[in-house]
C-alpha cells in the first residue's frame, strides 16, 4: 500500500511543483494565477495538454518551445522534479502524521519563494501573507513542545535578520526578514537560528564556488532567498540529527 501512496503523491507533486511554479512566475507582476491558461511567453502560443506534462515536456522538446523554438528555462523542470521529491520524502521524515500537513505546506511556500526570488530578486508579500495564517492555524493544532516556540521562531527568525539589515544598513532584504519571520511559526527558534546559520553557510559556499566557477560576476546582486530554503529545509526535516552529530562532535 505504501509504496502506491508514495507513487501517487509522487505524481501529485510533479502537477502541484508546475502549479507552484507558474504562482511563482506570475504572483510577483501582480497577474492571474488562473488567466490566461499555459502559454509562451515568447511567441505568446497557447500550450496543448501534451506540452504541460511535468518534466517529460521539457525533455522531449529539448527544452525549447514548439512554437518559436525559444528556450524554456530549467527552472521549470528543476521546480517540478524539487517539488515531487521533497513530497515524496517528507512521509519518510515526519512519518504519516499531522505534522504531513505542515511539511506540505512549508515546501510549497519554499518553492514559491525560490522561483519568484531567482526570476525577479522578489519575495512577494502577499504569498508571505497567504501562508503565515496557515502556519498559525497549523501550530495551533499541532503544537512545537513548548507551545510558545513558533511565538519565539518568529520573533527570532524577524529580528534577527531585521537586526542585520539596519546594521548593515541595507545588507538583508525586506522579503527576506518576513521569510524567516513566518518561517520562524514552522520551525521553532532553534531550528530557526539552525536554518540561519546553514543558510549563511550554504550562500558563502556557492558563492565563492559560483565566483570561482566564473557563474557569478563580482559584485552581481544574489538572491539569499533560496539559500534560506536550503537552510530551511535542512534544518526542519534533520534539526535533531544535526544537533545531536555536533554534540557527538563536541563529546
Amino acid at each position: 500500500m505504501i509504496p502506491f501512496l508514495s507513487i501517487f503523491i509522487l505524481i501529485i507533486g510533479h502537477l502541484l511543483g508546475s502549479f507552484l511554479n507558474v504562482v511563482g512566475l506570475r504572483i510577483p507582476n501582480n497577474e492571474s494565477i488562473v488567466h490566461p491558461g499555459s502559454h509562451c511567453t515568447t511567441c505568446d502560443r497557447n500550450l496543448n495538454w501534451y506540452e504541460l506534462i511535468p518534466v517529460f515536456s521539457w525533455i522531449f522538446q529539448k527544452g525549447k518551445c514548439r512554437g518559436c523554438q525559444t528556450k524554456i528555462s530549467a527552472l521549470y523542470p528543476v521546480t517540478e522534479l524539487s517539488t515531487a521529491i521533497l513530497f515524496t520524502i517528507s512521509p519518510l521524515v515526519v512519518g504519516w502524521s499531522k505534522e504531513l500537513l505542515v511539511s506540505w505546506s512549508l515546501i510549497s511556500l519554499l518553492i514559491i519563494v525560490t522561483v519568484s526570488d531567482i526570476k525577479y530578486m522578489i519575495i512577494p508579500d502577499k504569498v508571505l501573507l497567504f501562508f503565515a495564517p496557515i502556519f498559525i492555524i497549523l501550530r495551533i493544532f499541532i503544537p512545537l513542545d513548548p507551545w510558545w516556540d513558533p511565538v519565539a521562531g518568529f520573533a527570532l527568525g524577524f529580528g534577527l535578520l531585521f537586526l542585520i539589515a539596519v546594521v548593515s544598513k541595507g545588507g538583508m532584504g525586506g522579503g527576506d526578514i518576513k521569510l524567516m519571520g513566518v518561517l520562524g511559526i514552522v520551525l521553532g527558534w532553534k531550528a530557526t537560528l539552525l536554518a540561519f546559520m546553514l543558510a549563511t553557510l550554504f550562500g558563502a559556499v556557492l558563492g565563492v564556488a559560483g565566483l570561482a566557477l566564473k557563474l557569478v560576476k563580482r559584485g552581481q546582486p544574489i538572491p539569499f532567498g533560496p539559500y534560506i530554503v536550503l537552510g530551511t529545509l535542512v534544518s526542519y526535516f534533520f534539526y535533531h540529527e544535526i544537533i545531536k552529530w555536533y554534540f557527538q562532535l563536541m563529546n
